[in-house]
């Protein structure tokens, strides 16, 4: 393991999490640093890319080109270091970061000043068996690719003679999506839509033979909502075919299919799971106070009893001036991430650092083809006005204005083609060694 000297004029300030919360504090020391050379601040990122989440059921669907929502961090920043690594561990006390990279995996102690904790979540499957080898998450491009694949197979199996034969073709045309929030019910509607539209081109199968299921354990889907915008969710997906389950959870995956907690079956080989989310599991090594696995920071974002340490997005429990803690959205992320930059600046200034407050301007959520639901400035909106609203906004959201344009066009296209089928394989093409060839 090398080690970096912590002794040096370079100020060190290091960002663990390339996500809504690492990266666009990164960006607001890229535009704070520029008159400054005594500061160092390196982003620490397991992907040398940015994936705007928002948009990966897009992706799953084929509505989007998979780079089209991903942004190469070496083209965000110019001024602030890049380190492709996986980080390994946190020493709060010795205020050191150990990072492993490169194809051996060899490991860097990384000296830090001030320290950034913007790790994000993963997906928590709660222990349910057969969920961890088999479910489907929808938390990363991988995510959304793994999906897509995922669909596409079990078309092209169902579409054979033996799917048929064998009794295989009820589970391999139905897919179950857990969890009825906004990640949950813009997959499930999206999915449909891209499985509806491919039947034409699979002459084995009908409509009536496809089958979505979405579970959720409320009485009520996207509870984050007003509830009338959520009935209306439901009233539009399941015009749309989809099959809405609430009040149940999902008991366990197996080869028979989902189990359900009322006591149903549902024969399938796709389960996405989008019912939970757990902290990254490095903060449970950190010995500051945490609550409900996230690390409890003040109202400046400062970890309480370790100078220089501050912590955001997901990983983070933001006390709100209202009560309670902001929420782990996107669009909180991106605001705490400008005062925890901000008051790093200041800290090394010798300034006095500023309280996060922010309220949240609207949510929105897509529910099929041309359709959605959002509440902005306490307003409702319903159907194609709120999906237009959605594609506006996020497009106004997405970095650069290269992927905005190339979205734009992929959105254009699609009204005038149908969707790709094609599978994204990462299975190198076969070779062989003609020895025998080169004796002769």
């Amino acid at each position: 393991m090398s080690a970096c000297d912590p002794v040096g004029q370079k100020r060190r300030v290091l960002i663990l999490g390339g996500g809504f919360a690492g990266l666009y504090a990164a960006l607001r020391f890229e535009k704070k640093l520029c008159d400054r050379d005594d500061v160092e601040v390196t982003l620490i990122n397991r992907e040398n890319y940015f994936s705007f989440t928002p948009m990966l059921h897009e992706v799953a669907a084929s509505d989007l080109d998979l780079t089209h929502i991903v942004n190469p961090v070496r083209k965000l920043l110019r001024r602030v270091r890049f380190f492709l690594g996986d980080v390994e561990s946190v020493d709060l006390a010795a205020r050191q970061v150990v990072v492993a990279h490169g194809s051996d995996g060899h490991t860097h102690a990384l000296a830090f000043e001030h320290l950034i904790v913007a790790l994000g979540c993963t997906t928590n499957f709660y222990g349910l068996p057969g969920l961890a080898e088999h479910a489907l998450a929808m938390k990363s491009l991988g995510d959304a690719i793994a999906l897509r694949n995922q669909l596409i197979s079990q078309l092209e199996e169902a579409d054979t003679e033996c799917a048929l034969k064998h009794g295989l073709r009820e589970s391999l045309t139905t897919f179950v999506v857990a969890g009825g929030g906004f990640a949950g019910v813009e997959t499930i509607a999206s999915v449909n839509d891209f499985v509806r539209q491919a039947l034409a081109f699979y002459p084995s199968l009908t409509q009536d033979e496809v089958r979505f299921v979405l579970v959720h354990s409320g009485d009520v889907l996207l509870p984050e909502l007003d509830r009338s915008l959520g009935r209306y969710a439901r009233r539009q997906i399941e015009a749309r075919g989809v099959e809405v389950r609430t009040g149940v959870r999902v008991r366990g995956l197996s080869e028979q299919g989902v189990a359900l907690s009322d006591g149903t079956v549902i024969p399938t080989r796709c389960l996405v799971w989008t019912a939970g989310t757990s902290p990254h599991p490095l903060l449970e090594s950190l010995p500051c106070k945490k609550e409900n696995g996230r690390i409890a920071v003040g109202p400046d974002l400062a970890v309480e009893g370790y100078p220089g340490v501050w912590s955001l997005g997901d990983c983070a429990l933001v006390p709100s001036k209202r009560g309670g803690s902001h929420p782990p959205t996107a669009q909180h992320a991106l605001r705490e991430a400008v005062t925890a930059a901000d008051n790093v600046l200041a800290a090394l200034r010798g300034k006095p650092a500023r309280a996060f407050h922010f309220n949240t301007i609207g949510q929105l959520a897509t529910t099929g083809r041309r359709t959605g639901v959002a509440r902005i400035f306490g307003v409702r909106f319903s159907g194609f006005l709120a999906w237009w609203l959605w594609r506006t906004i996020y497009l106004a959201k997405l970095p650069r204005a290269e992927k905005k344009l190339r979205v734009m066009l992929d959105w254009t296209l699609d009204l005038f083609f149908s969707k790709d089928l094609v599978q994204y394989t990462t299975v190198r093409s076969p070779a062989m060694s003609r020895a025998a060839d080169r004796a002769q």
